[in-house]
Parts: structure tokens; sequence; C-alpha cells
């Protein structure tokens, strides 16, 4: 699947899930990011916000399919998902 938005990658984001019962939230997304993109090689669920937690009735974001979200600079992605595995945030702008 090719995506192809024109738009610019700034910073990458790697965090560890803790499992189906711990939510993992990024670090503060920075100035210039207005996009997002999230990916995985196994399913998960996500929410953005100030401070988020993130629990199975939030986004399901399913194995290798990357998904491009318009964010807010300040905000977090919260990630629940497999115990270690690893979700990938590239921060973006336009």
């Amino acid at each position: 699947m090719s995506f192809n938005y024109g738009l610019r990658p700034i910073v990458l984001q790697k965090i560890t899930m803790g499992g189906s019962a711990a939510s993992t939230a990024s670090s503060a997304f920075g100035a210039g990011t207005e996009y997002v993109r999230v990916a995985a090689s196994t399913d998960f669920h996500i929410v953005f916000g100030a401070s988020p937690t993130a629990t199975a009735d939030h986004i399901f974001i399913p194995a290798d399919q990357p998904e491009i979200f318009k964010v807010s600079p300040g905000e977090k992605v919260a990630a629940l998902g497999g115990n270690n595995e690893v979700i990938s945030i590239v921060e973006m702008s336009a």
C-alpha cells in the first residue's frame, strides 16, 4: 500500500506498548507538528490528548495498516496493544 500526501517527516518516536492492560503514552508533539503517522506490526488502540490513556474502546488500528491523523502541537498519543510491541509515530508537517 502506498501513501503520498506530500507531508514532511519531522520527528520519529517509538514507544513500546505494555500489553492489553497498560496504556503507554508518547512524548508531546513538537511545535511544527500538524499530522502524525502511526503504525505497528500488531493490532493496537490509540487515543490523542494532553494526558491520554488508551483503552480498548478507543481508535482501533489493525497490524501493518499505517494511519495518518491531524493533531495539535503539545498533544500526545497513547497506545494499548501487544506486550513489548513497538509503535512507530512519525510527526509531520504540511
